[in-house]
């Protein structure tokens, strides 16, 4: 089936009459109650997996990883081709496809019987979903090239805002009205995103012709223009390195409270918290920056502040060094995203920003499962602190001979 939905070739005349503002924001909203919708399950996945039938309390953590792991996974392969298929037969449909496939999955994950059930649906959701890859490749498409980094750290903002509500909501309602009835609340919120982007959305799409789609069908295709391998691999590099350490947090903020006043969940939720609310002050205004400064410039600037804010949690001495080293690295960890995805636009052209945003999602992806799983292994071996400053030396070492790289090409 074709579509010849609407999808601007020319952003002049986009920024004058189609009213690319409109859809910008509602794209925006849609990713926030996305996003808070699949980040409801975070705090209260573990407990769900003991309401399933798992007893053996050292088997609980296991399942919990797999669990994690598994849609990350699953999405890495899968992303690609949903970008094809995007640069085929439009992105907002691709869209759809991810909010209304995530808010079925999500509910169905409230009636699950056992955990292999909920082993079968996170795969599904992996396979099926993948909002922000979709989002991002829809925006890149409708605005103006001069507010591709504007409109991208908007739309980061949102993400970060909704994992910074969902899991605090999620929770809430967990011990309100139980895990089924919050899974079901989730797909509820992930509905009324999809209905908001297929009512409201605008996006002027014509099919590329078949000689274009000749040439530049070939996903491995892209691995030609100069740049992109290594855009991707900072992809990889920065989502490995970020969620090294995640499984180490808890535990090393664990080591800095008194364990006869308790309290190490809802301090870990805050650390958290204080992060994601940083890195969405910085998302929204290093977009409109990096429009004005360049893209390459300020990810340098971003990633070293970055390193240096991870590599000195390893010498912080009680809660409040690491809430001053939290808010120091959101501030500085989220323009990198945004501004990433802004320079796989200038590296990219138009017909192909499916494709291309697919694979960054992919080696996402893939940072997310493997970052954790390494951390984890040589936490075990060091402790709690050398990982931090491991991965701190590991980013720049990786980021810089990389960005270096990286020509961006020249708006038209």
């Amino acid at each position: 089936m074709t579509l010849h939905i609407d999808s601007p070739q020319d952003p002049a005349a986009l920024d004058k009459g189609q009213h690319w503002q409109t859809t910008l924001y509602i794209m925006f909203a849609a990713q926030l109650l996305s996003l808070i919708g699949f980040a409801f399950v975070l705090p209260f996945l573990p407990f769900y997996i003991r309401e399933l039938g798992v007893t053996d309390e050292r088997l609980v953590p296991v399942w919990a990883g797999v669990q994690a792991a598994s849609a990350s996974l699953v999405m890495a392969f899968f992303s690609p081709l949903w970008g094809w298929l995007a640069d085929r037969y439009g992105r907002k449909i691709m869209v759809e496809r991810a909010m209304f496939g995530g808010a079925v999955i999500t509910f169905a994950m409230g009636l699950a019987g056992n955990v292999w059930h909920l082993l079968f649906l996170r795969l599904l959701s992996g396979a099926t979903t993948g909002t922000i890859s979709a989002s991002i490749a829809l925006i890149s498409t409708i605005v103006p090239k001069q507010k591709l980094g504007y409109s991208l750290g908007l739309m980061q903002v949102a993400v970060f805002l909704g994992m910074t509500l969902g899991p605090w909501i999620g929770g809430s309602l967990a011990d309100a009205v139980g895990y089924r009835l919050t899974f079901m609340i989730g797909g509820g919120i992930l509905l009324m995103g999809g209905l908001l982007v297929l009512a409201g959305a605008r996006e002027r799409f014509i099919r590329p012709s078949e000689e274009t789609l000749r040439k530049s069908g070939r996903l491995l295709s892209l691995l030609a223009y100069g740049g992109f391998p290594a855009i991707l691999a900072l992809f990889f590099s920065f989502n490995f390195t970020v969620h090294f350490v995640m499984p180490i947090l808890p535990l090393f903020i664990e080591t800095m409270i008194d364990p006869l006043q308790g309290g190490v969940a809802s301090t870990t939720g805050l650390l958290f918290a204080v992060s994601a609310g940083a890195a969405a002050l910085t998302a929204g205004s290093i977009g409109i920056l990096s429009d004005r400064m360049g893209y390459k410039k300020l990810l340098m600037i971003s990633l070293i502040l970055t390193a240096f804010g991870i590599l000195l949690h390893g010498a912080a001495q009680d809660i409040t060094h690491l809430v001053a080293l939290r808010i120091i690295y959101g501030l500085a960890a989220g323009g990198i995203l945004p501004t990433m995805n802004a320079l796989v636009g200038r590296l990219i052209p138009q017909e192909n920003y499916g494709k291309a945003y697919g694979l960054a999602s992919s080696m996402t992806c893939l940072g997310m499962a493997a970052g954790p799983f390494f951390g984890g292994i040589l936490a075990s071996w060091w402790g709690y602190r050398w990982p931090f400053v491991f991965v701190g030396a590991m980013m720049i070492a990786v980021a810089l001979p990389t960005l270096l790289s990286i020509r961006p090409r020249q708006a038209k």
